[in-house]
């Protein structure tokens, strides 16, 4: 009876967070188009994101490309294969494992931070007071943040991919005695648009999804520490989980499209 109830409980609460995330959306491209536009704030918050998360990208980009590469050399050695190693790590980074990892990267680091920001002002009654002046707290704290994550993470996206692949290149001179020209000829030669274009598309869409989970989770935030405390980590649990379902669902269009 008692499991019962628990599950029940939990399901009401899932749809009561789904409600209320599908109207904090439906309240963001309202107030998206309707001027005042707080373009200062967005490329601010555009540069703190960007620089925040710049350092991490790039040396997660570079050992992902150094271990991807240094695992797969043996598998290929064995098959006579390793002229097929940039081609490989290329289309297997930019495809899918650079958008995701740089995506769950920025939702640890930039989600959480929008999260504990914008709950901690809540705690100490700032929004409130933005709210009794005059000022739409909505239109200068949310939709910044939520632009300024949709429209950096493709950024970080390609700056890590590059770093990636770059690491690649950087094994197969050592190991393999491979020229960087000649690796990154074949690198271009083995790319098509139908690779670049789902994949670009989608990282908007992580953007997207961080911000807004990060700033619903921060903006209604509970009164006290612990609650700013638990808006940043619900946010990046949540928008790590909307970024799988995001992923998928891009990946399944894209095969429909492109066979």
């Amino acid at each position: 009876m008692n499991n019962n109830f628990s599950i029940v409980k939990s399901l009401k609460t899932f749809l009561e967070e789904t409600g209320d995330l599908s109207y904090f959306t439906l309240r963001f491209f309202k107030e998206v188009f309707k001027p005042p536009y707080e373009f200062k704030e967005f490329l601010k918050q555009c540069y703190n994101m960007g620089n925040r998360s710049l350092l991490l990208v790039s040396v997660t980009g570079f050992i992902i490309g150094l271990v991807f590469t240094l695992q797969s050399r043996p598998t290929l050695l064995k098959f006579g294969a390793v002229s097929w190693m940039p081609s490989m790590v290329s289309i297997s980074i930019i495809r899918e494992m650079g958008p995701i990892i740089t995506a769950l990267i920025c939702a640890g680091r930039i989600g959480s931070g929008i999260g504990a920001e914008l709950g901690s002002m809540r705690v100490t009654e700032q929004i409130d007071a933005m709210e009794v002046s005059g000022t739409n707290p909505f239109k200068f704290l949310i939709v910044t943040r939520i632009l300024a994550t949709t429209f950096m993470l493709p950024i970080l996206v390609f700056f890590g991919d590059t770093i990636a692949i770059f690491g690649s290149a950087l094994v197969e001179n050592i190991k393999g005695n491979v020229s960087f020209l000649l690796y990154f000829n074949q690198v271009f030669n083995s790319l098509v648009f139908s690779d670049l274009i789902p994949t670009t598309i989608k990282t908007f869409f992580f953007g997207f999804a961080i911000g807004l989970v990060g700033c619903f989770k921060g903006y209604y935030c509970e009164k006290g520490t612990a609650g700013v405390g638990l808006a940043a980590n619900s946010a990046v649990v949540y928008s790590s989980m909307l970024l799988f379902i995001i992923d998928f669902i891009a990946v399944f269009v894209a095969n429909i499209f492109y066979g």
